[in-house]
């Protein structure tokens, strides 16, 4: 229809109708401008141009929602809708629906006093000529936050809190009767007993605890813990309950177990660990099943020979043991959720008596554990396996750097997934327990070379830390990168997560390659309740402004095809931009493409893995979602019928929103220790590169120490920039000046504000 027959273009009024006709004929569709095009026959490009502008129009008017950059569908909203909303401290909040739509700005009068993060009702309010959309508050639902912490200044006739980052529109009152002891300039919690009303717009508060004076670690990393509503001690009552649980193993238990005490069994962890999740053990053994279990405490250095292979054993702490569910324990781990790691603690989900004696794996110590026993060929190709209940004893306790030399010490090159040569007698190996660990390591490496063969992704990150004095000060700054000791632990720790959850959610058919499962659903079953760890497709308009940022450089970029082929495209891509100046810039954006990972009783696999059943069987000592899994195995192993679904789904939600809250918190004590770390460097200058662009600045990272602090927009002098979102960059509109993600700068320090936790900078180069 893009022309009528008498030859006339058509006019806006038909094209309006068509579309209206279009999407009333299909009201829970999704349709792209392709799409459009070709049904309506619009086939010339004034009339798509046309098409286009009308479409505009009624996304304008709410008639139509934008899907994506080209994909619409009709509008089925209410005026009235219920969400979540999002306080800004520059007075720019939004209301966020609970179906993930776009967000839709709340100005400050409209807003009812709503905090960050409460679940609102909004009504949408009539649009202006052009003006953006706009919701106002018309009842809040429900808070977020009941308690608050900051810091408190007392006066003569009233008390009050300052908090930090303004999530409060005022600060918040206290009563001087309901002070606890707290003192001006003191830093506390407080608990919310009045909200803003129409008759009253102060917010009333008691101090539930004192946590001390300002600028003190202690007190500065529990103020970071109170902020996100996290525990920083534990109740006494539960750890009471943990020390009168009995740490022997009586020779019944024993006998219900698989015994592993006489293989060579060893944990490697970083060297300040105090809980040991994991074991590995290994020994060889004949692959043919009917030939037995093998006995040899140590295997030959060459694994040569005589159709035998290698039995490795993933032997995880069994907590579900010692922790029944319902228990004291259990409730205050399964509110916890996780283990919380501040940069100079732990804040452990289980009590230390349990977490750093009982269950964890420490060397000489007879312990229990749940585990998944491998028999590997010299390929890494499984076998057979089987989950079983055992006893353990750990020969040794390895730190990675350990373990690092010794593989380095019988000639591994780190980095270039070549396992250690083979030993000779004139060059045996070097170390005690090196054949062992030098096998274990060149399976592994077999292992993550199929992983990424078959599509995992590659993003090896390096993580920040810092070296403290006895006072918790920071003294040094560095980035601690992923070697291959830790690369053979976390490949066998993949293996065992990853086979665990196929045996629940496959069918009965083994996947591809390996044998069968000793469990596993019949064709046309249902698989029965399991906790996954999922992980979601990139986001195809992220992953299409990445193709468009590197581009320009050269580089290309698969956005369509299967999963694998776009995840090989990325780590073609990662690997042809190493070393680059725009590496950075390439890496930020690849990863702002990535969905964040979480639990779920609905599989839909692992897209970074690249696996499609994946769970988290190996740190119940640290993840509650472990110690799930493992009580489910135990379940089903011993018969039992499906769990509850809608049970198990609540915690996997509240165990994803844990896990955030806790990454937030220790984000948060990083950002501390950095503005500390650089308080006394004021002045001086360093190299870095852009680490993040944002509207009102630029994020530089410091190259000598990967500190990360802001250049305002008001110190980019000479020019006026405009923020050009798509491409990660400023420019500057008379002298077109460009700040770029990754560009190289040099800086110099120039405000640390503690309080804040803010860390400024200026260029140097200005």
């Amino acid at each position: 229809m893009g022309k009528k027959k008498s030859g006339k273009r058509l006019s806006k009024k038909q094209v309006a109708d068509a579309l209206q006709g279009l999407f009333q004929a299909s009201p829970n569709e999704t349709f792209s401008l392709k799409y459009i095009f070709r049904t309506l026959k619009l086939d010339t490009h004034p009339a798509k141009m046309l098409a286009i502008d009308v479409i505009d129009e009624m996304c304008w008017d709410d008639y139509l929602s934008k899907v994506s950059d080209n994909e619409y569908r009709l509008n089925q909203k209410g005026q009235v809708q219920e969400g979540t909303f999002i306080r800004k401290a520059n007075g720019k909040n939004s209301f966020l629906p609970d179906d993930g739509g776009t967000p839709i700005f709340v100005s400050e009068r409209n807003s009812m006093f709503a905090l960050n993060g409460d679940r609102v009702r909004v009504a949408m309010m009539a649009r202006r000529q052009n003006h953006i959309k706009e919701a106002m508050v018309t009842e809040i639902l429900s808070h977020k936050v009941d308690q608050a912490v900051g810091k408190l200044k007392v006066e003569k006739d009233f008390a009050f809190l300052i908090t930090e980052g303004n999530i409060f529109v005022h600060d918040i009152l206290i009563p001087k009767k309901k002070l606890k002891g707290g003192k001006d300039g003191e830093k506390a919690v407080v608990r919310i007993t009045q909200w803003p009303s129409k008759e009253s717009k102060n917010i009333v508060g008691e101090v539930i605890d004192v946590l001390g004076k300002e600028g003190d670690n202690t007190v500065e990393m529990h103020a970071i813990l109170a902020q996100y509503g996290l525990p920083y001690k534990y109740p006494k009552n539960v750890e009471d309950a943990a020390k009168k649980i009995e740490p022997g193993i009586t020779p019944e238990e024993i006998a219900r177990r698989e015994d592993f005490r006489e293989v060579f069994t060893c944990t490697i962890d970083p060297k300040d660990a105090k809980d040991f999740d994991d074991a590995l053990s290994i020994r060889s053994l004949p692959l043919s099943p009917s030939k037995g279990r093998g006995d040899s405490k140590a295997p030959s250095p060459s694994g040569e020979g005589g159709g035998r292979g290698w039995e490795v054993g993933v032997h995880i702490a069994d907590v579900s043991h010692y922790v029944k569910e319902g228990s004291i324990i259990d409730k205050e781990a399964q509110k916890r959720a996780t283990s919380v790691y501040l940069v100079d603690r732990t804040i452990p989900m289980l009590p230390e008596h349990l977490c750093n004696f009982i269950c964890s794996l420490r060397p000489n110590e007879e312990k229990l554990c749940y585990s998944v026993i491998f028999v590997l060929d010299d390929d890494a190709n499984i076998k057979r396996w089987h989950l079983a209940h055992t006893v353990i004893r750990s020969d040794r306790r390895y730190a990675y750097e350990e373990v690092q030399q010794l593989l380095e010490d019988n000639g591994v090159v780190d980095g270039t997934g070549q396992p250690a040569p083979p030993a000779t007698k004139k060059n045996p190996y070097k170390g005690e327990y090196a054949a062992e660990l030098i096998k274990l390591d060149a399976l592994a490496k077999k292992l993550r070379e199929r992983r990424f063969k078959n599509g995992a992704v590659k993003f090896d990150r390096e993580e920040l830390h810092f070296d403290i004095d006895e006072s918790g000060k920071p003294i040094r700054a560095y980035y601690k990168k992923s070697k291959d000791a830790n690369k053979l632990i976390e490949e066998f720790m993949l293996l065992a997560n990853r086979t665990v959850a196929e045996s629940i959610g496959t069918p009965s058919k083994p996947p591809r390659g390996e044998a069968s499962f000793p469990s596993g659903n019949k064709k046309g079953v249902k698989a029965k309740t399991f906790v996954y760890r999922i992980h979601d497709q990139p986001d195809p308009q992220k992953l299409e402004s990445l193709r468009q940022v590197v581009a320009p450089f050269g580089y290309k970029l698969k956005t369509g095809g299967t999963k694998g082929a776009i995840s090989r495209s990325l780590n073609a891509l990662m690997d042809e931009a190493a070393g680059s100046r725009e590496q950075k810039l390439i890496e930020t954006v690849a990863l702002r493409a990535m969905m964040k990972a979480k639990y779920s009783t609905h599989n839909i696999g692992h897209y970074g893995l690249a696996f499609d059943y994946y769970t988290h069987f190996t740190s119940p000592i640290r993840r509650y979602p472990d110690t799930m899994v493992h009580r489910l195995l135990t379940r089903y192993q011993e018969g039992g019928r499906s769990a509850n679904q809608k049970y198990y789904e609540e915690q996997c939600e509240h165990s994803s929103d844990m896990e955030q809250t806790a990454q937030n918190a220790e984000r948060e004590s990083i950002k501390y220790k950095m503005v500390e770390f650089m308080a006394d460097k004021l002045g001086e200058e360093y190299d870095g590169h852009i680490s993040g662009i944002q509207s009102y600045g630029i994020y530089v990272e410091i190259d000598e120490n990967h500190c990360e602090g802001m250049v305002p927009m008001r110190d980019l002098r000479g020019d006026y920039y405009e923020f050009d979102e798509a491409h990660y960059c400023l420019i500057g509109r008379r002298h077109h000046t460009k700040y770029q993600l990754g560009d190289p700068v040099r800086i110099k320090v120039a405000r640390a504000n503690l309080e804040k936790r803010q860390l400024d900078f200026t260029l140097a180069d200005d």
